[in-house]
Protein backbone atom coordinates (compact mmCIF):
# COMPACT_ATOMS: atom_id res chain seq x y z
CA UNK A 1 0.00 0.00 0.00
CA UNK A 2 1.30 3.43 -0.96
CA UNK A 3 1.38 6.18 1.65
CA UNK A 4 -1.21 8.92 1.20
CA UNK A 5 0.06 12.00 -0.60
CA UNK A 6 0.27 15.17 1.39
CA UNK A 7 -1.56 18.22 0.00
CA UNK A 8 -0.01 19.44 -3.22
CA UNK A 9 1.94 22.65 -2.83
CA UNK A 10 0.93 25.50 -5.06
CA UNK A 11 3.50 27.51 -6.91
CA UNK A 12 3.80 31.18 -6.00
CA UNK A 13 3.51 31.79 -9.73
CA UNK A 14 0.00 30.36 -10.00
CA UNK A 15 -2.36 31.64 -12.63
CA UNK A 16 -6.09 32.18 -12.84
CA UNK A 17 -8.46 30.34 -15.17
CA UNK A 18 -7.71 33.00 -17.79
CA UNK A 19 -4.02 32.12 -17.70
CA UNK A 20 -3.09 35.46 -16.13
CA UNK A 21 -1.21 35.92 -12.89
CA UNK A 22 -3.55 37.14 -10.12
CA UNK A 23 -3.31 40.87 -9.49
CA UNK A 24 -1.91 41.93 -6.15
CA UNK A 25 -1.15 45.34 -4.77
CA UNK A 26 0.53 47.44 -7.44
CA UNK A 27 3.63 49.54 -6.93
CA UNK A 28 1.46 52.65 -7.31
CA UNK A 29 -0.91 51.43 -4.60
CA UNK A 30 2.01 50.66 -2.29
CA UNK A 31 3.39 54.16 -2.89
CA UNK A 32 -0.01 55.68 -2.07
CA UNK A 33 -0.16 53.70 1.18
CA UNK A 34 3.34 54.91 2.13
CA UNK A 35 2.29 58.50 1.39
CA UNK A 36 -0.80 58.06 3.55
CA UNK A 37 1.31 56.82 6.48
CA UNK A 38 3.56 59.88 6.12
CA UNK A 39 0.48 62.13 6.05
CA UNK A 40 -0.87 60.52 9.23
CA UNK A 41 2.46 61.02 10.98
CA UNK A 42 2.65 64.65 9.85
CA UNK A 43 -0.94 65.27 11.02
CA UNK A 44 -0.10 63.76 14.41
CA UNK A 45 2.96 66.00 14.76
CA UNK A 46 0.95 69.12 13.86
CA UNK A 47 -1.92 68.20 16.14
CA UNK A 48 -5.67 68.35 15.65
CA UNK A 49 -5.71 72.13 15.35
CA UNK A 50 -3.36 72.18 12.37
CA UNK A 51 -3.38 75.35 10.35
CA UNK A 52 -5.58 75.28 7.23
CA UNK A 53 -2.71 76.97 5.37
CA UNK A 54 -0.51 73.89 5.95
CA UNK A 55 -3.00 71.72 4.09
CA UNK A 56 -3.43 74.32 1.38
CA UNK A 57 0.29 74.50 0.68
CA UNK A 58 0.57 70.68 0.63
CA UNK A 59 -2.32 70.40 -1.85
CA UNK A 60 -0.93 73.16 -4.06
CA UNK A 61 2.48 71.44 -4.05
CA UNK A 62 0.87 68.13 -5.10
CA UNK A 63 -1.04 69.86 -7.88
CA UNK A 64 2.08 71.74 -9.07
CA UNK A 65 3.94 68.41 -9.31
CA UNK A 66 1.33 66.92 -11.66
CA UNK A 67 2.08 66.67 -15.38
CA UNK A 68 -0.18 68.55 -17.78
CA UNK A 69 -3.10 68.39 -18.46
CA UNK A 70 -3.80 67.01 -14.96
CA UNK A 71 -2.09 70.02 -13.37
CA UNK A 72 -4.42 72.50 -15.06
CA UNK A 73 -7.43 70.36 -14.14
CA UNK A 74 -6.24 70.08 -10.53
CA UNK A 75 -5.76 73.86 -10.29
CA UNK A 76 -9.26 74.47 -11.66
CA UNK A 77 -10.86 71.85 -9.37
CA UNK A 78 -9.08 73.38 -6.38
CA UNK A 79 -10.54 76.78 -7.23
CA UNK A 80 -14.05 75.36 -7.79
CA UNK A 81 -14.02 73.43 -4.51
CA UNK A 82 -12.69 76.39 -2.50
CA UNK A 83 -15.26 78.76 -4.01
CA UNK A 84 -18.24 76.44 -3.53
CA UNK A 85 -17.35 74.73 -0.25
CA UNK A 86 -15.25 77.12 1.85
CA UNK A 87 -15.92 74.96 4.92
CA UNK A 88 -13.69 72.24 3.45
CA UNK A 89 -10.02 72.21 4.41
CA UNK A 90 -7.47 71.19 1.78
CA UNK A 91 -5.19 68.30 2.76
CA UNK A 92 -3.38 65.45 1.07
CA UNK A 93 -4.87 61.98 1.26
CA UNK A 94 -2.93 58.97 -0.05
CA UNK A 95 -0.77 61.51 -1.84
CA UNK A 96 -3.73 63.11 -3.61
CA UNK A 97 -5.29 66.55 -3.22
CA UNK A 98 -8.30 66.17 -0.95
CA UNK A 99 -10.76 68.34 0.94
CA UNK A 100 -11.98 67.54 4.45
CA UNK A 101 -14.64 68.66 6.89
CA UNK A 102 -13.92 68.15 10.60
CA UNK A 103 -10.85 66.10 9.66
CA UNK A 104 -12.82 63.69 7.42
CA UNK A 105 -12.15 63.64 3.68
CA UNK A 106 -15.25 64.59 1.71
CA UNK A 107 -13.80 64.72 -1.81
CA UNK A 108 -10.50 64.14 -3.61
CA UNK A 109 -8.80 64.52 -6.96
CA UNK A 110 -6.88 61.57 -8.40
CA UNK A 111 -4.53 62.28 -11.29
CA UNK A 112 -4.62 59.88 -14.22
CA UNK A 113 -0.91 59.42 -13.64
CA UNK A 114 -1.37 58.30 -10.02
CA UNK A 115 -2.53 54.81 -10.97
CA UNK A 116 -1.86 55.00 -14.72
CA UNK A 117 -5.48 55.35 -15.76
CA UNK A 118 -6.90 56.96 -18.89
CA UNK A 119 -8.80 59.68 -17.00
CA UNK A 120 -8.55 61.71 -13.82
CA UNK A 121 -11.07 61.11 -11.07
CA UNK A 122 -13.08 63.37 -8.81
CA UNK A 123 -14.19 61.17 -5.94
CA UNK A 124 -16.39 61.58 -2.89
CA UNK A 125 -16.16 59.67 0.39
CA UNK A 126 -18.98 58.32 2.51
CA UNK A 127 -18.85 61.64 4.43
CA UNK A 128 -20.23 63.48 1.38
CA UNK A 129 -23.97 64.16 1.53
CA UNK A 130 -24.70 62.86 -1.96
CA UNK A 131 -27.20 60.15 -1.01
CA UNK A 132 -30.04 59.71 -3.51
CA UNK A 133 -32.27 56.77 -2.73
CA UNK A 134 -30.50 53.42 -2.62
CA UNK A 135 -27.81 54.13 -5.26
CA UNK A 136 -25.71 57.15 -6.28
CA UNK A 137 -22.33 57.82 -7.88
CA UNK A 138 -19.31 58.50 -5.68
CA UNK A 139 -16.64 59.03 -8.36
CA UNK A 140 -16.56 60.80 -11.69
CA UNK A 141 -14.16 60.34 -14.59
CA UNK A 142 -12.83 63.62 -16.00
CA UNK A 143 -11.23 64.01 -19.41
CA UNK A 144 -11.47 67.82 -19.48
CA UNK A 145 -13.29 70.61 -17.71
CA UNK A 146 -15.77 72.64 -19.70
CA UNK A 147 -18.19 75.18 -18.25
CA UNK A 148 -20.86 72.45 -18.07
CA UNK A 149 -18.64 70.11 -16.04
CA UNK A 150 -17.52 72.96 -13.79
CA UNK A 151 -21.16 73.80 -13.03
CA UNK A 152 -21.93 70.13 -12.23
CA UNK A 153 -18.87 69.89 -9.97
CA UNK A 154 -19.83 73.11 -8.16
CA UNK A 155 -23.33 71.72 -7.49
CA UNK A 156 -21.94 68.35 -6.33
CA UNK A 157 -19.46 69.97 -3.94
CA UNK A 158 -22.15 72.23 -2.47
CA UNK A 159 -24.44 69.24 -1.97
CA UNK A 160 -21.62 67.15 -0.49
CA UNK A 161 -21.11 69.61 2.38
CA UNK A 162 -24.77 70.55 2.90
Amino acid sequence: MKPAKKGAQKSSKSTTATGKKPKGVTDEEKAAMREHLQELKADARRGRGADKADGESAVLAKIAALPQPDRAMGERLHAIIKANAPALSPKTWYGMPAYAKDGNVVCFFQSSHKFKTRYTTLGFSDKANLDEGCMWPTAFALKELTAAEEAKIAALVKKAVS
